[in-house]
């Protein structure tokens, strides 16, 4: 992808202790995956090759009151949530995780649903020009595509970034990048970095 700096954004997904942390809640569903495919390292070298870049860098995250009164459990991955008892707000859990913890310069969203392109976020992005968004995180085929699929449709140019997402099984994966492949570019932590690299300023 060409891209500039000066309009793009780089959005992590999740990178909250419950969701990709070893001993998380989804820790089951998820660990496998984010070990195998080295998902934590990847996502940290291409934010920081953002960063040095003059990129806009998001992390969003999902957190609820302890009692769960302001979740509206629409579907069946929201329904467990209360009884795995994570995603409440205000624990150490729902924090981003040490290993990807975010510059004084970057933008915390927290979210309550799926998706987390949020009416907040299109502002921050509207006020800065952002017209390209690149996805990494966890999971590929729930909080990434829902988030990457609400991006398109609010007419930004959009890129998944193959490498620094996971999913619960490689199938899942790989389905999902199928799917999007039609509305977003498929790129690569290496395809990133060496496009901001040329860019960056001297």
């Amino acid at each position: 992808m060409e891209l500039d700096p000066r309009s793009t954004a780089i959005i992590a997904i999740h990178c909250q202790g419950d969701v990709v942390g070893p001993t998380g809640a989804l820790a089951g569903l998820f660990s496998q995956q984010i070990r195998e495919r080295n998902v934590i390292n990847r996502i940290g070298t291409v934010l920081d090759a953002g960063r040095r870049a003059g990129c806009t860098v998001v992390y969003t995250r999902i957190a609820f009151r302890s009692d769960y009164s302001d979740l509206i459990a629409n579907s069946p991955i929201l329904t467990e949530i209360p009884k795995l008892g994570c995603m409440q707000d205000g624990t150490s859990s729902t924090e981003i995780i040490t290993a990807l913890e975010p510059d004084p310069t970057d933008i915390l969203i927290t979210h309550k649903r799926v998706g987390g392109f949020t009416d907040e976020l299109h502002s921050v992005f509207t006020a800065r020009g952002i017209t390209t968004v690149l996805f990494s995180g966890v999971a590929t085929n729930v909080s990434v595509e829902s988030t990457a699929r609400a991006a398109t449709d609010l007419g930004y140019r959009v890129g998944i970034i193959d490498d620094a997402c996971s999913a619960a099984t490689p199938e899942a994966h790989t389905a999902a990048i199928a799917s999007l492949s039609v509305l977003a570019t498929i790129t690569s932590v290496g395809e990133v970095t060496r496009s901001l690299t040329v860019l960056a300023p001297r």
